[in-house]
């Protein structure tokens, strides 16, 4: 039988590379959009997905759109990612009652928000969750639900926690509103951190795949259960920075440093420029995923080579262009990211 997977939040980074993932490994993908016929046009790319009519904060939308499934993604976040505190839940409301209605496993991207320094350098994923942002808080509290509808409820949850997102579809993230101008072609690289502290990145298709290879591997899989993707890791963070100039054929760019002073004072009209200096902290220590649980359920974690990753987003965000992207690529012995 073909397996079918409900996605909300599929014109997202995380959600249509995981459909991308899924679709490779012989799913069935729907996905759930207020305007499925603009949503099928824009993201024509992913291909064969059966694009539905609902909205992700109306519960009987979600269990319309999950019949039949054996799959739930939650890859939904709030428009323009704001008014967590009154939508993130909502949603996640509907996502589990529609998982629950489909006898369906959940699966959720988790994030680094949910930690503070006392779990820093190397998170795992039992550590202390003890947050220092409003955002982490909820990112707790999402988790916590999940928890109390498995145990409570029967819900079947997967939770793949993750550091900062990196792709071609995803320009809502640090890389794509921090590091680089999309739309623009590449003539300096922003870097927001401690240049000498390292740094995770969650390439989306190497996530996506990772969830495709784990919900295959149902029968070992807990009730609730959580991996941390350990990504590409850099030493020193600000690596990533130069080898994105290499990527783009500007090994001379200038790195320059992140408009913090800026920031904080526009961050009272931001909404945006407000949760970026709650994540600052984030940046300032090493902040690492422990990802020996992944690994040894799976024998590897997916990764996608550096300079291949890094080409492919840049050629996504409109900084490269396809065309001449192979005359940018990086020289045998280059610099590659850490798993």
């Amino acid at each position: 039988m073909t397996r079918t997977a409900l996605i909300i939040g599929a014109t997202g980074g995380f959600g249509g590379d995981t459909a991308l993932a899924l679709m490779a490994h012989g799913w069935r993908v729907r996905a759930i959009n207020r305007k499925p016929e603009t949503a099928a046009r824009n993201c024509a790319s992913l291909g064969p997905i059966e694009w539905v009519k609902g909205d992700a904060m109306k519960p009987a939308d979600v269990i319309a759109a999950a019949k039949d499934v054996s799959l739930v993604v939650h890859a939904a976040n709030p428009p323009g990612y704001r008014n967590w505190k009154g939508t993130a839940l909502p949603m996640l409301e509907s996502s589990i009652a529609a998982a629950k209605a489909a006898n369906a496993r959940l699966v959720l991207p988790g994030t680094v928000y949910n930690y503070g320094p006392d779990s820093f350098p190397l998170i795992g994923e039992t550590s202390p969750q003890h947050p220092l942002t409003r955002k982490g808080a909820i990112r707790v509290a999402m988790e916590a639900r999940l928890k109390e509808a498995s145990d409570r409820e029967g819900l079947r949850v997967l939770i793949l926690r993750a550091g900062d997102f990196i792709g071609a579809r995803g320009g809502n993230n640090w890389f794509g509103q921090g590091l680089v101008k999309p739309g623009k072609p590449l003539r300096s690289v922003t870097y927001p951190g401690a240049r000498k502290v390292g740094h995770a990145w969650a390439y989306l298709p190497d996530l996506g795949e990772t969830v495709a290879r784990l919900v295959e591997r149902e029968a070992d899989l807990a009730p609730f259960d959580t991996f941390h993707f350990g990504g590409h890791w850099f030493d020193k963070g600000v690596e990533i920075a130069e080898a994105t100039r290499r990527a783009a054929g500007m090994p001379k760019a200038p790195i320059r440093r992140f408009p913090w002073p800026a920031i904080y004072l526009l961050a009272p009209f931001v909404e945006t420029f407000r949760e970026m200096l709650e994540m600052r902290y984030l940046w300032k220590k090493p902040v690492k995923l422990d990802n020996r649980k992944l690994v040894a359920l799976l024998g590897e974690e997916p990764h996608t080579p550096t300079e291949k990753m890094l080409r492919e987003t840049l050629i996504g965000l409109g900084c490269l262009n396809a065309v001449n992207s192979s005359a940018a690529a990086l020289p045998a012995g280059s610099l590659q990211g850490r798993a």
